[in-house]
């Protein structure tokens, strides 16, 4: 029996550690909670209580290396904030332990290195959760490409919608400071960049993108005629009127880990998305070309007013169009099977010269289209050789995230991007 310790106990811990202590209590054993705000870690605990679970020993952020002798995980998932991924990697597999990490991997090519160099060092693993593989949708795509079934695919069109309860999110915490995320196109991005690279099992060679700001921030909702503004929706009048705004105390499970937690760490979960400070782009626009020679043209806004994507597939004997149709959602820190969970999706193949047929998928239960289950059996469960290959390593953690790093420099420099100058794996 394994055993894990997860640092960061946010929104998307839930996820990891609800299922160690239920599904996977046979094959698995929770051992720790690390972070740097007691009464999340308390929260945690308490919920682990609820499941039927006994209390975990927590550790402050900087007790880190502590808790990896006291508790001797063999393996950490990191759900911690995105610039901080890889402190927490690198000196897991230096203190000789595994590493399961949320995606990104982390947020610029300085980072990714230390990352890279760690493994080479350690010999240790690093898996990145790209739980979109799993689904059963795109996990098809991948068999119709490989199979040849549109030929040598030449050309992809790949555009990605958040929606104004989803996408706004973003633009709430702390995701909206690019120094914490690197923007969308490496936080969120990296999830569709990934899809690109196993689909076509090729990886970026050359980046160029365009983005800005252009919905969300103070100054677009003043030129579209707003003149009420709030820095946080708690407490304030101008918020309760306002769609976007979240309110912290009407949530539970909100209002446990984040506005009850404030006296620890004066982290505010419900800024405006109209205020100052923002530093991310909703609106963003990207071509890459393969190794396989394949280009792609990539679109993400994060204030469409339905959630999903789009993605098309021209090759030398066909077409492969689909369209994925999700569920609104917003990260509240319970009912993760909402995130990702679909409304439709159509598969529709195209022969060069025959008539078009629409693929049949089987239906996956839960989160990410029926991917979280799969993935999480893939982490933690008995799951037999995938022929897939769906896993996904440190290399793909860091291919996932170089197009979204090149897309942040082309937008800086206005130009196109060598992957391999940015950094060569």
């Amino acid at each position: 029996m394994k055993k894990y310790a997860i640092v960061g106990t946010g929104g998307r811990a839930i996820f990891f550690y609800s299922a160690l202590v239920s599904d996977f209590a046979s094959t698995a054993q929770l051992v720790a909670f690390c972070d740097s705000n007691s009464t999340r870690m308390a929260y945690a605990n308490s919920r682990l209580e609820v499941l039927g679970h006994s209390v975990v020993p927590t550790y402050l952020a900087g007790d880190f290396d502590r808790m990896i002798r006291e508790t001797k995980p063999d393996e950490i998932i990191v759900t911690t904030i995105d610039r901080t991924h890889n402190d927490y990697i690198v000196r897991a597999l230096d203190l000789g332990c595994n590493v399961i990490t949320e995606k990104p991997m982390t947020i610029d090519a300085a980072r990714c290195r230390q990352i890279l160099d760690a493994v080479d060092r350690t010999g240790g693993r690093v898996r990145v959760t790209f739980n979109y593989r799993y689904a059963p949708h795109n996990t098809k795509i991948y068999e119709l490409l490989s199979s040849g079934a549109i030929g040598q695919v030449n050309s992809v069109h790949f555009e990605w919608m958040l929606n104004t309860s989803h996408g706004a999110d973003y633009f709430r915490r702390w995701h909206r400071d690019k120094r914490n995320s690197g923007g969308l196109l490496v936080h969120k991005s990296t999830h569709h960049f990934d899809l690109i690279n196993f689909w076509l099992q090729s990886h970026p060679e050359t980046v160029v993108a365009m983005g800005d700001l252009r919905f969300y921030g103070k100054e677009n909702a003043e030129k579209r005629g707003v003149t009420k503004f709030y820095s946080r929706a708690h407490g304030s009048q101008n918020a309760r009127d306002d769609p976007f705004a979240l309110h912290l105390d009407q949530n539970e499970q909100l209002k446990a880990m984040y506005l009850d937690a404030e006296r620890d760490d004066e982290y505010y979960r419900d800024q405006s998305v109209f205020g100052d400070g923002i530093s991310i782009e909703d609106t963003m626009g990207v071509m890459v070309r393969y190794r396989s020679g394949a280009v792609l043209t990539y679109s993400l806004t994060a204030y469409a007013p339905w959630e999903g994507f789009r993605v098309c597939f021209n090759g030398s004997q066909g077409r492969l169009e689909v369209e994925v149709v999700e569920q609104s959602y917003v990260n509240s820190g319970g009912e993760q099977s909402l995130e990702g969970a679909l409304e439709s999706r159509t598969i529709l193949l195209r022969p060069m010269f025959g008539k078009p047929v629409e693929i049949e998928v089987p239906h996956g239960s839960g989160g990410h289209g029926g991917g979280d289950p799969q993935l999480l059996n893939d982490l933690f469960g008995d799951a037999p050789v995938d022929q897939w290959r769906r896993a996904a390593t440190h290399i793909d953690g860091a291919r996932s995230i170089l197009t979204g790093i090149a897309a942040n420099l082309s937008m800086q420099r206005g130009d196109v991007v060598r992957v391999d100058d940015v950094l060569k794996i």
